[in-house]
């Protein structure tokens, strides 16, 4: 396991530069395996550097992309998040962080779509547009991409969240959420007050 100080979501790309002992040990052990992958969970207080933190019950699964130990025994690795887990128990940090988990799949993964109405994705792709826009008159000189959403619900949710860049305790909120209908509504509201907050900064700019 591998606790951060922000919390990564599904879909996320995820660059480390891995220097402290224990993480250069599960470097190395995660890099040696045929599917190098490792949990990923975040820290509701305290440091991830040093101990001494309080680490969240739900995490994400990180396969690792690409990977280069340096000569002093630094790491850099890009992992990419893939699925949600509940974390079971934290286990000792010897040789470095571990936990039993479980994968947390989604229950309802069949009805949330008509739980939600005709097109909760029409919905939030127009509140993605609107974040896109007001980035635009904020930084008119980095244009805003808007994705284009998969056609799996839970896999838009994460995309939206990603793209709107919720903030921690707002993702891990998401992350906590048992079904995906719940999540997707949930995430709509989110990134709403997102577009709300850039729209009205960029008003107050001019």
């Amino acid at each position: 396991m591998f606790p951060l100080e922000h919390t990564v979501a599904p879909t996320a790309v995820v660059p480390l530069h891995i220097f402290e002992p224990r993480y250069r040990a599960l470097a190395a052990a995660v890099t040696s395996l045929d599917e190098p992958e490792f949990g990923i969970a975040p820290i509701e207080r305290g440091r991830e550097v040093g101990g001494e933190d309080v680490r969240a019950d739900v995490a994400v699964v990180a396969r690792v992309v690409d990977f280069e130990e340096y000569p002093d025994g630094r790491w850099a690795l890009i992992a990419v998040a893939t699925r949600r887990l509940r974390v079971i128990e934290w286990l000792t940090d010897d040789p470095y962080p571990r936990a039993r988990v479980e994968d947390w799949p989604d229950d309802d993964a069949d009805r949330y779509v008509a739980q939600l109405g005709d097109d909760p994705l029409t919905t939030m792709t127009a509140e993605l547009e609107r974040i896109g826009a007001a980035v635009a008159r904020l930084q008119p000189d980095h244009p805003v991409d808007v994705p284009t959403l998969s056609d799996d619900p839970a896999q838009a949710t994460w995309e939206a969240a990603g793209f709107a860049q919720l903030n921690s305790l707002d993702t891990t909120t998401l992350l906590r959420t048992p079904g995906a209908a719940e999540r997707l509504h949930l995430a709509e509201g989110l990134v709403r007050e997102r577009a709300e907050m850039l729209e009205a900064l960029a008003d107050e700019r001019g």
